[in-house]
């Protein structure tokens, strides 16, 4: 009689959206997960995505969220179940040789772009920021350098002209389980290829702090509408001083240039019953959506905040 092969097991290090999506794509398979490892949420942290402990806590797998997850007992422990796998997905530190060497067959990362395009830190947010059109989600072998590793497969996922991120994020969740999903038969049986990144195709970014969201008072238009799809809500936003008022652009949309912006500065204006930004380039958005400490301005509440006047500079 002959015995069927055992299942393949995997240490996970998970967290975030695509922590969640991934970990059920590999219970789903039916691949053995002795140890899931993720992260606390931070006090500051707005979390509005769904968390990984809970899925292992419904599975009954053993999740830890260590501090440090290089110690010799975790890694020991790991160790001794002897894993086939190890997978990254969404997890925020990085990994050491140490980890890496544990599982038999490799250990894996699932990278939310299109590889070695945006390597490192909040790919999403960049991409945008850019103005990039596409983006999507990468599963590539780890070693120690970040998003370095060869290729095992890649799904592109649209960016539209007015995406938010957490609009592209969603889409980014979705092609990360499309590339496990499709890539894990044939990871377990042997026949998965790999390729070598180009990173000369490529470059790699850090990471963003809330202070990064100002808008430069020069900024074109097209520069300012990326920058506010690119950290709207959930994200802290994109902001600017006007009048000694700290406001942050929610949602805007891109008209083609109007007359000359002669002093070159960036202007808020209130016209016709909307608010527009008159940006340095000449080029107008309309701001759909914004607010300060105050709550929402709209048409009225801008009057209100700036005694009548139509239009505002931004601070210098």
């Amino acid at each position: 009689m002959t015995m069927a092969n055992p299942p393949a097991s995997a240490i996970v290090f998970a967290y975030h959206d695509v922590g969640v999506r991934c970990l059920r794509v590999l219970l789903d398979a039916g691949v053995e997960v002795p140890l899931v490892i993720t992260h606390e949420d931070s006090p500051g942290e707005n979390i509005w995505f769904a968390s990984v402990a809970q899925v292992a806590a419904e599975h009954g797998l053993r999740c830890v969220a260590p501090s440090d997850a290089h110690t010799p007992e975790l890694l020991a422990e790991a160790a001794a179940s002897k894993p086939d796998f190890l997978f990254s997905f969404y997890y925020r530190h990085m990994l050491k040789a140490a980890w890496l060497n544990v599982p038999s067959r490799g250990a894996f990362n699932m990278h939310g772009s299109m590889l070695p395009q945006y390597r490192g830190r909040v790919p999403v947010n960049w991409a945008i920021i850019e103005g990039a059109r596409e983006t999507g989600a990468t599963l590539h072998r780890m070693n120690e350098k970040p998003d370095n590793g060869a290729i095992v497969d890649q799904c592109a996922v649209p960016i539209l002209g007015d995406d938010t991120a957490s609009e592209v994020f969603g889409k980014v969740v979705t092609a990360a389980e499309i590339v496990l999903a499709r890539s894990l038969p044939r990871m377990i049986d042997g026949t998965a290829t790999e390729r070598v990144q180009d990173l000369s195709q490529g470059r790699y970014y850090g990471g963003r702090k809330p202070e990064d969201g100002r808008i430069p008072s020069g900024a074109g238009a097209p520069q300012i509408h990326n920058l506010v799809r690119a950290l709207a809500a959930p994200y802290p936003g994109a902001f600017c001083g006007f009048g000694g008022r700290e406001i942050i652009f929610d949602r805007t949309r891109l008209f083609g240039a109007s007359e000359a912006n002669t002093d070159g500065a960036l202007r808020l204006l209130c016209r016709d019953d909307a608010l527009w930004l008159h940006a340095a380039d000449g080029g107008m958005l309309q701001v759909l959506a914004a607010h300060d400490g105050d709550g929402p301005i709209d048409s009225a509440g801008f009057a209100r905040r700036f005694g009548g006047r139509s239009s505002v500079s931004v601070d210098t």
